[in-house]
């Protein structure tokens, strides 16, 4: 047995934990560039807190997912308020803006530099300034991962910054911020939490440690995310929903992803689509495909057995098989009202373009099996 693992320097996970953030970022730096999304949780027990433990504080508010324009405009901010460190406080946009933001801000020259596939890719030769994660959705895990993901409009694709470094300081995982969720928000990030744990598992990166994070957090996930949706002020459901995201972000950061992920960067990167719908549109479909792939070329084997135990878990029956679980996820997919690509906008013309671009996507890379293009092309003409 043989595996690395990393995460956040500290995580403090629980219902009003974020009153405790200003004594806490006040061990890294006074000058605090506060990153926040659009709309979303009022962040103003942050900055009370923030106030009380002597940080002065600038805010920087994003708009939609983070560009390559984002960062840069970020950095200028970031550099003219001479921040010390900064806080992200919002779903995955705002968190992946203030990792990009943090390692730009300590490292010269532009994105492209440093950005995987369509940049140089270069290292990051100093260290990111401190960032302090505190996440407002329950759905993308970036507060406990090492990249953040930036769209770059000249190439349609989105691309990674990564560094160790990026990892923030603190994960402050506070439920209580994520009860002022809308329904459909609550349904699509906790799809794309429930992705983050079932591709991990799958990976042929997955290891024994990780495989006790997916399991777990599939389990809460399929407990709670229809109580969060239905009821969305149900604290033990939305503490579930934040445990299974928190999880779902250790997992990936250490054992990858999968085909989901790998048609959701070039989606993301060519149409205006969320990232959190994009993938709870896709994940039946790409477990489907999956399973009926290994049981094609090697039924019985190990692996399919990890398709078996997902069924078990998500349907709370020890007895229950991968078919099960397949029309598990439709009928969930179904009840959440989950809109097909079609509403971003993709149509079939469109598909081959997003199958070639995913085929080189970094996610895709730990999927269970081998994916060819015109597999990825049926299965895109699936989901419209």
């Amino acid at each position: 047995m043989s595996f690395d693992f990393s995460t956040a320097q500290r995580i403090l996970f629980g219902s009003g934990v974020i009153q405790q953030a200003g004594d806490l970022a006040a061990g890294w730096g006074r000058r605090a560039l506060l990153v926040t999304g659009r709309g979303g949780a009022d962040p103003s027990r942050l900055v009370t807190s923030l106030e009380a433990a002597g940080l002065v504080w600038q805010r920087f508010s994003i708009q939609a997912e983070p560009d390559l324009a984002t960062a840069a405009s970020g950095v200028e901010l970031g550099r003219s308020f001479a921040a010390d460190l900064v806080i992200g406080f919002g779903g995955g946009s705002a968190l992946d803006s203030a990792k990009a933001i943090a390692a730009l801000l300590a490292n010269p020259g532009s994105p492209l530099d440093y950005l995987e596939v369509v940049g140089l890719g270069q290292p990051l030769t100093h260290p990111p300034l401190p960032i302090i994660a505190v996440p407002t959705t329950a759905g993308t895990g970036s507060e406990v991962t090492r990249n953040a993901v930036l769209t770059v409009p000249a190439h349609r694709v989105k691309a990674s910054l990564r560094h160790p470094g990026m990892l923030p300081r603190l994960a402050l995982v506070d439920p209580d911020l994520t009860l002022s969720l809308p329904p459909a928000i609550t349904a699509a990030t906790g799809l794309d939490a429930l992705t983050q744990l079932i591709e991990p598992f799958l990976s042929n990166r997955a290891n024994p440690l990780t495989d006790l994070f997916c399991l777990e957090g599939m389990r809460r996930v399929a407990a709670s995310l229809l109580t969060a949706v239905e009821n969305g002020s149900s604290l033990p459901a939305r503490t579930d929903l934040s445990y299974a995201s928190l999880l779902g972000g250790m997992a990936l950061a250490n054992a990858g992803l999968g085909a989901v992920h790998g048609l959701a960067a070039p989606i993301g990167g060519m149409f205006h689509a969320p990232h959190g719908a994009v993938c709870a549109c896709l994940l039946p479909l790409v477990f489907e495909l999956n399973y009926r792939l290994i049981q094609n070329s090697s039924p019985g084997s190990p692996l399919a057995q990890r398709f078996d135990q997902v069924a078990q878990i998500l349907l709370n029956d020890p007895s229950a098989g991968a078919a099960q679980a397949i029309r598990w996820l439709f009928d969930l997919r179904s009840r959440l009202q989950i809109p097909g690509l079609a509403a971003y906008g993709i149509q079939p013309a469109d598909c081959p373009a997003i199958a070639s671009a995913a085929l080189q996507a970094s996610s895709m890379k730990p999927n269970p099996v081998r994916l060819q293009q015109s597999q990825l092309i049926e299965l895109l003409h699936q989901a419209l």
